[in-house]
């Protein structure tokens, strides 16, 4: 017992001396907290980044397949081919067409709750925008394959309302159609749009939500309309926030494989790409360059965010 209670002591000692120097030393409390994630963020993830960069200045050997272990600008220049460069401009395509669709389906649904939703209203605002937020990504990506087959909703549904033969003319176009919905770049772009428009909605939310009423409430007493208020008031100032959804739809579409190994038509788009010369044809340098091109993509694009005060918004 008397052992016991020495060890007791001698350890509740040691704690209120180390409590002593680490509420004198606030800078090293700091540093001993800050340096665990540090170290994760360091050697994880900027580590594997660098990796991937430095995967990206090989080449393979065309005659071997095997992997030359010498610095050179081979594989980015076979990465500006042709063929390649048409996946990157077709994915940036696909990309910009997702967010630009996400903004206006998300606008107007984030106006109502930021302007209008009081109390209950206001709490299932949120429960619904979030709510399939919950549920398996590849549930809701399989789900929407279903319902854009021939035989889902959304082909009974076009049937019965006579507009079968519209739906067979917009698929018989090159650039949005395909054998079905379901395989198609329309179908593609509907389930990205299911899938990240409340990312789109939340921040816009929270950035009209930060306009003041009184200069609305101005714009009208010196004569606006609707119109003129939203033009030169009201979007102008929710735009970082509008910009802030845009990084989320923008990268999340950039990067996705899933979806368009489920939904897409044929034709590729970089995170197929990736996969299949990584799995497939085992080119690791060129999938690590494949890999690159939304990195420095997206450097662009958060420069420009920054400058127009979109993190902020975040």
């Amino acid at each position: 017992m008397t052992q016991a209670f020495v060890g007791a002591e001698a350890k509740d000692g040691f704690l209120r001396r180390l409590s002593d120097v680490l509420v004198a030393r606030p800078a090293f409390l700091l540093l001993l907290l800050l340096t665990p994630p540090l170290l994760w963020l360091g050697v994880i993830y900027l580590g594997a980044l660098f990796a991937l960069l430095a995967q990206s200045m090989f080449s393979v050997d065309e005659f071997s397949g095997a992997v030359v272990y010498q610095p050179t600008l081979k594989t980015y220049a076979e990465l500006l081919a042709p063929a390649n460069l048409d996946i990157i401009v077709r994915t940036l395509l696909v990309s910009a067409v997702v967010t630009a669709l996400a903004a206006m389906v998300g606008f107007p649904i984030a106006y109502y709750a930021a302007r209008y939703a009081r109390g209950k209203v206001k709490a299932l605002f949120y429960l619904a925008v979030m709510m399939p937020l919950w549920s398996s990504y590849l549930v809701k990506v399989y789900a929407w394959k279903l319902l854009l087959a021939k035989e889902g909703a959304v082909g009974w549904f076009m049937q019965a309302a006579g507009l079968s033969r519209a739906l067979d003319a917009w698929l018989a176009a090159p650039l949005v159609g395909g054998p079905s919905l379901s395989v198609s770049y329309t179908g593609m772009v509907l389930t990205f749009l299911y899938l990240w428009t409340p990312f789109m909605v939340l921040p816009l939310q929270a950035s009209l939500e930060r306009v003041p009423s009184t200069l609305i409430e101005a714009s009208d007493d010196l004569g606006a309309g609707p119109g003129q208020t939203f033009r030169h008031v009201i979007f102008p100032l929710a735009a970082p926030g509008l910009v802030a959804g845009s990084i989320f739809t923008f990268s999340l579409t950039l990067g996705d494989y899933i979806v368009p190994q489920i939904v897409g038509p044929s034709s590729l788009i970089l995170g197929q790409a990736v996969y299949a010369q990584q799995g497939t044809a085992g080119n690791i340098p060129l999938a690590a360059a494949f890999c690159v091109a939304p990195i420095l993509i997206m450097i662009v694009f958060l420069t420009v965010a920054k400058r127009m005060g979109a993190l902020d918004a975040l």
